[in-house]
């Protein structure tokens, strides 16, 4: 069992791929989706290790007018566990 899993999105841009995951409001972008899934991987990573020296990791609740799971979901290049 996992102990976190949260969600990585992959949205596409005017110019390039921006990487989102809702729960630790954390971003970032690239030119191409892979690209933007591994920026977001290392962006997350590095929050988390910051988190755990600094105490547990905030967890925010997405609302769905903030989630572009449901505002946004043309957009949504690829959706992925971040584990």
């Amino acid at each position: 069992m996992d102990m976190f899993v949260f969600t990585g999105l992959i949205l596409s841009e005017d110019e390039g791929y921006s990487a989102f995951c809702p729960e630790l409001d954390v971003a970032s972008q690239g030119e191409l989706p892979q690209e933007a899934k591994e920026m977001l991987l290392d962006a997350a990573s590095l929050h988390l290790e910051g988190a755990i020296e600094d105490g547990p990791p905030y967890l925010r609740p997405v609302l769905p007018a903030d989630d572009p799971r449901y505002t946004a979901s043309e957009r949504i290049v690829d959706l992925f566990r971040l584990v």
